[in-house]
């Protein structure tokens, strides 16, 4: 009858070059280890191994049945360690990053529901708007929203997450609402960047895409600062949609120009490898992930 570990001694004494090596690699006597694959070349009806006293070589066979079995025993190796890991408790330390504005509004929900679950773990979350390199600042994942850059790091996309125009019931109060996306030259607008000098909003619409020339008494390149200024009365924002449905329902932001919203950029979830990710790792993104998706709009 076949015997899977017969395959498996046969490979470890191609890979260790005799059978006196691979007898201790295996913790086994030489003589068991001769014995089965002497066993395995019976089941398979050829000579895998040329044996002298001095040598050892594969046959065409052998290097044949070698290469294949092999690859089989890897996908085997890979299967259980995955195993392995799925069974594990997560313990130990994850560091993540996101842009300052996710925070509140994404993801610390998903940091406190994951380290209720799993109480041997700990998070350390860093909120920056720099682009960090998660190898060099040991980050293990990352939260990025927007058009990626080209980057060696693995990406899972989240969602989309599109930009809503938004003001407080107070600005809209003193202003008026505007009519159409040129109605927004006449407003200040809360712009989301370095500078208001030479702004321009790129809106979506029933009428296709517009661009749109804006300007206004405040820039802030940080969204919660963006938000901050919207709640504040000092004008219309492009606020992304999670964040302002959240604020719209508190009555505290009107959504305006109800049929325009900026087109919908990516969230994604970044990590420097897709193998041999731990099951801490693991855990987190799938948790965040739930999480995440239902707030946004998925694609």
């Amino acid at each position: 009858m076949f015997d899977l570990n017969d395959v498996v001694v046969f490979a470890r004494v191609v890979e260790a070059g005799s059978f006196t090596a691979a007898a201790r690699l295996l913790a086994m006597p030489k003589t068991t280890v001769s014995r089965r694959v002497a066993a395995l070349e019976r089941e398979v009806g050829v000579r895998l191994l040329q044996r002298t006293t001095r040598s050892l070589s594969m046959t065409d066979a052998g290097r044949l049945y070698y290469e294949q079995s092999s690859q089989a025993l890897r996908t085997i190796e890979e299967a259980n360690l995955r195993l392995a890991e799925a069974r594990a408790e997560p313990t130990g330390t994850i560091r993540i990053s996101a842009p300052v504005g996710f925070g509140p509004y994404f993801l610390n929900r998903a940091v406190l529901d994951f380290l209720g679950m799993y109480p041997k773990t700990k998070v350390e979350l860093r909120l920056t708007d720099d682009k960090l390199n998660l190898v060099d600042d040991g980050i293990d994942l990352a939260f990025r929203t927007g058009v990626l850059e080209d980057s060696t790091l693995i990406a899972r996309k989240l969602g989309t997450a599109p930009r809503l125009l938004c003001a407080s019931p107070d600005y809209l109060a003193r202003n008026g609402a505007p009519g159409t996306p040129a109605d927004l030259a006449r407003h200040d607008c809360v712009i989301a960047g370095p500078s208001a000098v030479g702004a321009h909003w790129v809106l979506d619409g029933p009428d296709g895409q517009e661009t749109i020339t804006v300007a206004g008494r405040f820039a802030a390149n940080e969204m919660q600062a963006v938000v901050t200024a919207a709640l504040a009365g000092y004008g219309i924002a492009q606020i992304p949609n999670a964040i302002a449905e959240v604020l719209i329902g508190e009555g505290r932001l009107c959504r305006v120009l109800g049929n325009h919203a900026t087109p919908a950029g990516g969230l994604y979830v970044l990590y420097p490898s897709s193998r041999h990710l731990s099951p801490l790792v693991k855990a987190f993104i799938e948790l965040a992930a739930e999480r995440i998706s239902k707030r946004v709009n998925t694609a």
